[in-house]
């Protein structure tokens, strides 16, 4: 059952008297947005942001810098000391929560400024609703614009343009992140961009040139070191778009004896010695976007990408050397029936994949997808606040929008069954009991979520299952390294004997 408190954002108390701005003070705002009453609450406090704790990074020692997420449900943004300057990252679905947000503290004085990927995609909409936004990477430009505030020259845009070496960029000030409230604050980013560019994809908004780029693997290291989390994650696009990289970064985390997880694309396990480096490094968990079990709608999409027939088998790899796999699928596509939905959840069963994410097919603005169909006259309204991966803003071609929606609220209730979760257990058995008891906690626990978070309970509740995974990862790891030096001893006495 949904609360008001996970589908509401918090009340802006439009009577409060508020002190003036403090000189030299920023207040980072990541905006509340309604929550998916299909999905896992869980998921929504897994790891922070970036984004905002990246700028953060870059903010001069003159000034005071404060983060607030509304999606902990710890209500409104602070407003004493009131800020001199506010900075909302805002994305459509909850860009009328930005707009709210801003008008109450311009309201009250202070200059606000917006940044992320809607202002990039939609600038005309967006910038009466702030005194200046930001165009592209933020980190660039933070620094120069808080400067501007100084000496009273603010300018109305300011532009990234994601061309300075990402090595460059300062680490993230994960120190303003409440620990407690999270899973992990280990959230690591370690390359930028990705090697695909599908035409649904906020990568191909119109406007942003996003070069692949590489941090280097000592930092990365050095970072997931001094956080002193247990467990890291990944939010790279796709990690595996350079496997030498991926190589180089695992060699640089397997002396940490940590676990990780990353999103990578399925074609990594062309190699699977690789596949077992990651392991060696300590990764758990992948998550892979196959999108679809159908082709065509591969590459209708523009996604280089293995046939969908070899899925199985490359999932097999992952599977063998102790990683588990959730997979993202997206339903609409235009060669998607009624059947598909019956089709993914069996094969996401058979394959035994131990988590998987569901997505309606949402043309975001500005993406080539997006103008298909509005050519074609299918998009049903620009209402953002839906363009959310829930609900249905299209006509699709085979099928109604009540299949669709019908078809995808069916797909969750399945793979969130007791029936699905026991089918999808590892067929190590040493690996069930840990499997049973995080897809439990994070699947079927909506109810308890909502004071999880509110009480800022997360990482105790979690701390104790991700040791759990992390002490016997380190176990599998020691057998799975043995078993490479007999191999290894092997192949030795092979070649001395030819």
């Amino acid at each position: 059952m949904m609360t008001k408190d996970m589908v509401e954002a918090p009340r802006l108390d439009d009577d409060l008297v508020t002190p003036r701005p403090t000189p030299r003070t920023a207040l980072l705002i990541n905006p509340f947005y309604p929550k998916n009453p299909h999905a896992s609450f869980g998921k929504h406090v897994l790891t922070p942001s970036l984004a905002l704790t990246s700028v953060a990074a870059a903010t001069p020692r003159s000034w005071d810098v404060r983060y607030w997420d509304e999606n902990l449900l710890q209500g409104p943004p602070p407003s004493d000391p009131f800020p001199a300057v506010v900075g909302i990252t805002v994305h459509l679905t909850f860009a009328n929560r930005a707009y709210a947000l801003a008008r109450w503290y311009r309201d009250r004085g202070a200059i606000v400024v917006f940044g992320g990927l809607h202002v990039l995609s939609c600038p005309d909409e967006v910038a009466p609703h702030a005194d200046a936004i930001v165009i592209g990477e933020g980190v660039q430009v933070w620094g120069r614009l808080l400067r501007d505030v100084d000496e009273e020259q603010l300018s109305p845009v300011y532009r990234g343009s994601y061309r300075s070496p990402y090595r460059c960029d300062p680490a993230p000030r994960r120190d303003l992140v409440p620990r407690n409230s999270f899973l992990t604050t280990s959230s690591l980013i370690a390359t930028r961009g990705c090697h695909n560019r599908c035409g649904f994809c906020y990568l191909a908004t119109d406007g942003l040139h996003l070069p692949y780029d590489l941090r280097e693997p000592e930092q990365i290291a050095r970072e997931f070191e001094a956080e002193g989390q247990p467990y890291g994650v990944f939010v790279d696009n796709n990690l595996g778009s350079r496997p030498a990289y991926l190589r180089r970064l695992c060699r640089a985390l397997q002396p940490l004896e940590r676990i990780w997880s990353a999103a990578i694309s399925i074609d990594v396990t062309d190699d699977e010695d690789l596949i077992r480096e990651m392991a060696l490094a300590g990764c758990t968990g992948v998550f892979v976007g196959f999108e679809s079990l159908t082709d065509r709608n591969i590459e209708a999409a523009g996604k280089r990408s293995p046939r969908t027939e070899d899925y199985a088998r490359r999932v097999t790899v992952l599977h063998r050397y102790g990683i588990q796999v959730s997979g993202s699928f997206v339903f609409g596509s235009d060669h998607d029936g009624p059947d598909v939905f019956a089709k993914t959840v069996a094969w996401i069963e058979a394959n035994r994949v131990e988590c998987a994410a569901f997505h309606i097919l949402t043309p975001y603005p500005a993406t080539p997808l997006f103008r298909q169909m509005e050519k074609e006259g299918r998009v049903l309204h620009k209402d953002w606040t839906r363009y959310d991966t829930a609900h249905v803003v299209f006509e699709p071609k085979l099928m109604s929008v009540e299949q669709l929606a019908d078809g995808y609220a069916w797909s969750y209730r399945r793979l969130f069954s007791h029936r699905s979760i026991w089918r999808r257990r590892p067929a190590d058995a040493r690996a069930v009991l840990p499997y049973l008891a995080m897809s439990y906690f994070y699947k079927r626990s909506n109810r308890i979520w909502r004071h999880l978070i509110r009480w800022r309970l997360t990482g105790l509740a979690w701390r104790p299952l991700v040791e759990l995974t992390r002490r016997r990862h380190l176990k599998f790891r020691k057998r799975l390294a043995k078993a490479g030096a007999a191999v290894g001893r092997a192949s030795s006495v092979v070649s001395a004997g030819v």
